[in-house]
């Protein structure tokens, strides 16, 4: 598939907290979802968790029904079943049967467990690659895009192609880190730079798609966007705060606006 600039999917996790928060349906995840379409997003992206803490097993599903774009399902492959201790909610059925269940278009395995405030590294394949392999192979099968959520590690990108992966999504807190600390070290955003890049044209040259994702914002995406390998970013926590001053649609236009001045 031929892109002409980096693709924009938006992560609805942080909406469904704020709903969580009360025991309500407000704010609605595909009502949201729906501005986001409407606004320009190329896809949506949701993290359910085993204790469904925002995004739910229900919204997936209901998510899968009324989606007219990409649906980018992301979580940790070897999460087990968990019963819900919420009136109301479903029990969560595992993350692997969830998506099986679903087929979306693409899903991101990634190496988070329900003690982690939120995904802050990527796989080590090199203890983890032999049971993943399978499972990439089941959800290939069923016609999943596969992507693994990893650090720009050359030696770690090479493991994940030869265990089958379609894309990486490269975790890009340390560019974000460096980015704050640009004014007085530039250096460091400048090397930190390089190897985010570097693992974009070692990705090039495996064939493996190029996504990326975490704490990318309005000031920090549009470097980032120079990285010509770059297929997709999927961003949520700054977007949400964005939405709260400039509302949800001018947010996603702002974001494309960042990558499409990037054409790839």
């Amino acid at each position: 598939m031929t892109v002409n600039k980096t693709y924009l999917s938006v992560n609805l996790n942080k909406i469904a907290l704020i709903r969580n928060s009360r025991d309500t349906s407000y704010p609605s995840v595909t009502e949201h979802a729906q501005i986001c379409i409407d606004a320009g997003a190329d896809g949506i992206t949701v993290h359910p968790r085993p204790d469904q803490r925002h995004i739910r097993v229900n919204d997936c599903f209901d998510l899968a029904k009324m989606l007219s774009v990409e649906f980018n399902i992301e979580g940790n492959p070897f999460a087990p079943a968990m019963k819900s201790d919420r009136q109301g909610v479903s029990d969560y059925p595992g993350f692997i049967d969830l998506v099986k269940t679903i087929k979306p278009a693409q899903c991101t395995l990634v190496p988070d467990n329900n003690e982690q405030l939120t995904s802050d590294h990527g796989f080590d394949l090199k203890t983890s690659g032999e049971q993943l392999a399978p499972i990439i192979e089941q959800l290939q099968a069923l016609g999943i895009r596969v992507s693994l959520f990893m650090d720009p590690d050359i030696e770690q990108l090479e493991l994940a192609k030869a265990i089958g992966a379609d894309r990486i999504e490269l975790y890009t807190g340390p560019y974000a880190d460096a980015y704050l600390q640009a004014s007085t070290n530039p250096e460091k955003l400048d090397t930190v730079f390089q190897q985010f890049y570097q693992a974009g044209e070692k990705a090039a040259e495996l064939n493996l798609g190029l996504n990326a994702g975490h704490d990318l914002n309005l000031r920090n995406l549009r470097r980032f966007a120079t990285i010509p390998q770059l297929l997709e970013v999927s961003i949520g926590h700054a977007m949400t705060v964005d939405a709260i001053s400039m509302g949800l649609s001018n947010a996603v236009k702002a974001y494309q606006q960042c990558l499409i001045n990037n054409p790839k």
